[in-house]
């Protein structure tokens, strides 16, 4: 065990142009136990508001030793000694009357206790860290939440608590659903993230582990080292944890549900169109479900590291910050009506990918709503031809390919389009009906499931697939969707349930089986997109039997979970007057001038 609880708060006032402590010590109301955070604060008797930032990666460690080549590409403005992964720069903000506090997330880096992320205790303590820093001497009481990915999906939870103080929160591309946006994609487990998030980015700081300061991340624990068995018995495994949890009522999911109608926060969700992986959908949820009265969504593109320093979406954080948390709107954002509550990128062009300055050339456009009120969904039928027609087709036939594919190559079957003879914007959410059926191999065990991976692709009018920037700077089609057949089952009556987007509770209850034979008519939840398709360009549907290009390191591999007992066999797409299969598109016209 390590030696007592110590109080190492310290306070530096003159190595820079801020005062900084380090290891300042939040006591937990919520449970036993402390938190220990990192101030930033302004050199100045008036008192500030504050913003927040809670997580597992490391208050101490330096952006530059956390991930070197990204530290290089940041903008130079937010680059300081104190520059941390996915969170705002102390020397930017302190300059600009915040102060900044840095949490290590409970069971992490400098705070003691159970390791166990994005769990009920976790954002509990959460809310005692945001209730503290209002309380303080040099506080104005009024506290903001900024920060990116872990840093924002920490948020949505926190904000349904309402904590005193709490006044605006930004969370920038940070999932909102930890089933369905990040664990278990349509019922999959999407185990190869968590694995390399959590070998990665996770276990290396936990609290106790020897050698940190050796490997250059971060300061070893103040208190000493834990042995492996002590830190292992003071932790909850992400890869363990969610291989052997299914449904979202089991108890290690529904610990983690929370109401998001209960945000009353003024809200500014940053969602980026290329995080169709992680992301994107739940900035986009977030917005949605949010019950606050100010709430904005504000779509971009390009890494999801990078924009968040950019001069420009600097100065959008900065100017709602202000508006909220100083009184000072200077564009509005307080006064309802006055900034539109969408403003999105539009990926129009062949601009390639991971390329910020060729990006920057997407136009931006502003709407009232989400989804675009005027917005025509339109059925694209799938054809025995391997068409997407606007027509309904009659044939009778079925489509098949390998469940598991071979040599870990999953199988698919490519639908597309005629060349549009017009431009076409394609924005919204996107739904697929598909008719499905197995067939079992001559030998070998009887499959129980059929799991469906679906992409969309856009064509250029030369013939040549556009990619967009993916979350790590990788290449990505539109968008991909999910489903495990044996979870087909929707919800109707639950009030998230809407024509375009099928709501289903992944409840235990809700298992229903799959045979060798029958056809299965299934709904699938595509996730949002935004694109421009220039006259002469198509668009290709997708269904695979597992992870196609631009999955990267969000693939769905394990082992156990997508089993050949469970699934080997021969999948197929039925069609005939009985057995319709279309991609409904979310088809936006013009505005009228």
């Amino acid at each position: 065990m390590p030696n007592k609880i110590q109080d190492l708060h310290t306070v530096d006032d003159k190595s820079f142009d801020y005062v900084f402590e380090q290891n300042a010590t939040v006591e937990l109301k919520s449970s036993d136990g402390l938190v220990r955070v990192n101030v930033y604060r302004p050199k100045t008797t008036e008192k500030v508001p504050v913003l927040i930032t809670y997580g597992p990666y490391g208050k101490d460690i330096p952006y530059a030793d956390f991930h070197a080549k990204s530290y290089s590409e940041v903008n130079p403005e937010h680059k300081s000694t104190h520059s941390a992964w996915e969170t705002p720069d102390p020397a930017f903000w302190t300059k600009n009357g915040y102060a900044v506090v840095r949490a290590d997330e409970r069971g992490l880096g400098q705070s003691p206790g159970l390791l166990d992320t994005m769990s009920r205790g976790t954002s509990e303590a959460f809310f005692d860290v945001v209730e503290w820093a209002s309380e303080q001497e040099w506080s104005s009481g009024k506290v903001g939440l900024l920060g990116i990915s872990y840093f924002a999906g920490s948020q949505w939870r926190v904000a349904a608590r309402n904590p005193k103080g709490l006044s605006a929160i930004v969370p920038w591309e940070g999932m909102s659903d930890y089933y369905r946006d990040r664990c278990r994609h349509g019922g999959i487990l999407s185990n190869q993230f968590i694995r390399f998030w959590w070998n990665r980015q996770i276990i290396t700081n936990q609290y106790g582990k020897p050698g940190r300061k050796a490997n250059n991340w971060g300061p070893d624990t103040i208190e000493g080292d834990l042995s492996e068995e002590e830190r292992a018995a003071n932790r909850q495994d992400q890869n363990i944890d969610n291989q052997n949890n299914y449904y979202r009522d089991d108890p290690y999911y529904a610990s983690k549900e929370y109401d998001m109608g209960d945000i009353k926060v003024p809200l500014l969700s940053v969602a980026n169109w290329g995080g169709i992986l992680l992301h994107l959908r739940g900035n986009i949820e977030g917005f949605a479900h949010a019950g606050s009265e100010f709430k904005y969504l504000r779509c971009i593109t390009g890494r999801h590291d990078l924009p968040f320093y950019y001069s420009e979406e600097v100065e959008i954080q900065r100017s709602f910050l202000d508006a909220f948390l100083k009184g000072e709107d200077r564009v509005g954002w307080a006064t309802k009506g006055k900034v539109p509550m969408v403003d999105m990128v539009l990926r129009k062009g062949d601009v390639g990918f991971n390329d910020s300055k060729a990006e920057q050339t997407y136009p931006r456009r502003q709407e009232n709503e989400w989804p675009i009120a005027r917005t025509q969904y339109t059925n694209y039928y799938l054809t025995p031809e391997k068409g997407l027609t606007t027509s309904t087709p009659s044939e009778k036939a079925k489509l098949g390919y390998r469940a598991l594919g071979t040599l870990d190559k999953p199988e698919m079957i490519q639908f597309t389009t005629p060349a549009f003879e017009q431009e076409t914007e394609i924005t919204g959410h996107i739904t697929a009906r598909l008719n499905v059926s197995l067939t079992p191999d001559t030998t070998g065990p009887t499959p129980t499931d059929i799991d469906v991976f679906v992409t969309l692709r856009h064509i250029s009018p030369e013939g040549k697939e556009v990619f967009y920037t993916g979350t790590a700077g990788d290449p990505v089609p539109l968008c991909k969707g999910w489903l495990r057949v044996s979870m087909r089952k929707t919800n109707p009556e639950h009030y998230k349930h809407r024509p375009y987007l099928p709501h289903r509770d992944y409840f235990s209850t809700d298992k229903q089986p799959v045979i060798p034979g029958e056809v299965y008519p299934v709904d699938i939840e595509v996730w949002p997109t935004q694109v421009v398709v220039d006259k002469g360009g198509k668009i290709i549907f997708e269904v695979a039997s597992g992870d196609t290009q631009g999955s990267g390191i969000f693939g769905h591999n394990d082992s156990v979970d997508r089993s050949e007992a469970k699934l080997k066999g021969t999948n197929f797409i039925h069609f005939s007057d009985k057995f319709t299969n279309y991609v409904t598109l979310p088809i936006i016209p013009p505005k009228e001038s």
